[in-house]
Parts: structure tokens; C-alpha cells; sequence
């Protein structure tokens, strides 16, 4: 056991993102029963749909105590949605975009665990600073919101590592276990990962996303909107349009009003590859199957223990 898997009662020290509209209860559900964190994304849910979502994966899990809640604390229903996953039995949560002075306390003294996502290694001081139990040191290379800093995941995880005491957990491009054993050997504890997760059978994203993204080449995603919220994007006909306006000079209100409602939905969970929004990462070109979340679990670990043979981690 490391320090990630005495903290969380985890088989392994694996985290399965939560992500907007692609890690609802079926896939946490999975992640669960396969021995790792599984979370359920609740920053395109409200209080009732991440209700029925926790419901729905500890229906079809024999460990609800895997399972765990991301929140990112700039929506205005935070707190319900932490007081719904409260009263639900979660006591494990993943918070991000925010400042973790913000509930970290509040969570500790209702026996929860806390693990913020950071992009410096000064937010990782400040969430330890907080009482965070880990951090998430995630670089640019993840898909869907990043920090504007833009360090890289190797940059950024011994940075983390050196600046503070509590466990560390990689995440960003890491898309295998040749990229479990990087985080591993750069001081990590444990890894996040998301991307590999959206191309699996159990995750919610439209069969079209999921096909597109089997497709892709090592230059078909970029990060833009860095004038509003930077976000790694899959280039599609949306995708072009923001970067002919941000080319422009568009203001960040032009950008606002561009994306407007709804168009990460229609992309990742309806299918619209043309005008929706494609949050995914860096690591998508590397990944050309659709496994169950099972098999894609036990491959990670055996990949993982054939890169650092004798010396494996896990």
C-alpha cells in the first residue's frame, strides 16, 4: 500500500476523472467495482441529477466507498450539490476551480476526505495550507479546463512533489502504463486520468465523440479561450470559429457569448461533432480501443508493472 491507497480505499492507485457530461454513475459505478476511485462529474449536473447519478452508482457497485464526487467550486449550486452527496453517503471529494478555503473545512468536520486539482505548485501549497488531504497536480496537457499558467505534467508533478507533504496524484497525458509509471517515478503517489476513461464502453459520451476521438491524430486537439477559461478542445467547426475570433482580437465577452449554453452537451454527450464543444486531451491520439472499464484496469496495472519490472509500484 502507498500513501494514496492508505488514504482511500482503493485496490489501486488510480483515480477515473470526473468530467462534464461523460462520468455520470455508470462509469464511476465501474471504476469502483475495478478497484480505483471512481467519480462522478458534477460540474454539468444539478442537485437532482447528481442525486440521481450517486443513486445510480451505488446501485450497481458492491464498493460505494470508492466512489467520490467532483465538484468545481465556481458554480453557484456548489454547495448543494456537496450537501446532496453529503446526505448521499459520499465522503470523498475531488474540488477544483476555486479556492479550497471554501468548504475544505466544512468537509473535514463531516469526516470527509478532500483532494483539490491544482495547476503550480503554489495552489498545491495553499490547498495543503487548507487541510486538503492530496492534491491533484494537473498539467496542460489534460483535456477540458486548464490552468493558465500552462505547465506541463513532467514539469509539474516534481514541482508539486518537492513543494509540499501530502500525497500527490498526477494527472494530464496520462493515457497508459508506461504514463502511470512517469507520474510514479516523478514522485506521484497515485494518478488521475480522464481521457482514457471518456473511451470506455461504460462512459456516458456519444458513440460519434467516442468514434471521432479513435480517429485522432497528435495535433487534433489545442488549447484556447485562454482570454475567458482556457480549455483543450478537439477541432471541429466550433473549434475553428474560436480561434479565427481569438486570431481577431475578440474580447472576452465575444468569446462568452460564442460558446453561450449547452455546447459541451450537444458535443460530448448528444453527439453534435460539428457545432458542439469537445473537451478531451492530449493523450486521445494514443488510445485506439474501447474497453470495459475492467479490462481497461487490468491492462493498466499489468502495462505499469512491465515498465518497471522488480520495482513496480502497484
Amino acid at each position: 500500500m502507498n500513501n494514496i491507497t492508505s488514504l482511500l480505499p482503493l485496490k489501486y492507485p488510480i483515480i477515473q476523472a470526473g468530467m462534464v457530461w461523460v462520468s455520470g454513475g455508470k462509469l464511476a459505478a465501474a471504476s469502483a467495482s475495478a478497484g480505483i476511485l471512481g467519480v462522478i462529474g458534477a460540474g454539468s449536473m444539478k442537485p437532482d441529477l447528481l442525486e440521481h447519478h450517486i443513486l445510480k452508482a451505488k446501485s450497481l457497485t458492491l464498493h460505494p466507498e470508492r466512489l467520490a464526487v467532483n465538484v468545481p467550486l465556481l458554480y453557484e449550486k456548489t454547495k448543494e450539490q456537496l450537501e446532496v452527496s453529503l446526505k448521499l453517503g459520499i465522503r470523498i471529494f475531488i474540488t477544483s476551480a476555486g479556492s479550497p478555503k471554501i468548504h475544505t473545512s466544512w468537509l473535514k468536520n463531516e469526516g470527509c476526505k478532500v483532494i483539490h486539482v491544482v495547476a503550480t505548485p503554489e495552489f498545491a501549497m495553499k490547498s495543503e495550507a487548507a487541510g486538503c488531504d492530496a492534491v491533484i497536480a494537473e498539467g496542460f496537457e489534460a483535456g477540458g479546463h486548464n490552468g493558465r499558467d500552462e505547465i506541463t505534467t513532467m514539469a509539474l508533478i516534481p514541482q508539486v512533489v518537492d513543494a509540499v507533504k501530502i500525497p500527490v496524484i498526477g494527472a494530464g497525458g496520462i493515457g497508459d502504463g508506461r504514463g502511470i509509471a512517469a507520474a510514479l517515478c516523478l514522485g506521484a503517489q497515485g494518478v488521475q486520468m480522464g481521457t482514457r476513461f471518456v473511451l470506455t464502453k461504460e462512459s456516458s459520451a456519444h458513440e460519434d465523440f467516442k468514434n471521432a476521438l479513435l480517429q485522432a491524430k497528435p495535433e487534433s486537439t489545442h488549447l484556447v479561450m485562454k482570454k475567458l477559461v482556457p480549455v483543450r478542445l478537439f477541432k471541429n467547426k466550433f473549434y475553428d470559429e474560436v480561434s479565427r475570433l481569438e486570431n481577431s482580437g475578440a474580447t472576452p465577452e465575444r468569446l462568452a457569448a460564442l460558446l453561450g449554453h449547452g455546447r459541451a452537451r450537444a458535443g460530448m454527450l448528444e453527439g453534435d461533432l460539428e457545432k458542439g464543444e469537445l473537451e478531451i486531451g492530449q493523450i486521445t491520439s494514443l488510445i485506439k480501443d474501447l474497453p470495459t472499464v475492467e479490462e481497461l484496469v487490468e491492462k493498466l496495472v499489468e502495462e505499469q508493472r512491465r515498465c518497471l519490472p522488480g520495482g513496480a509500484f502497484f
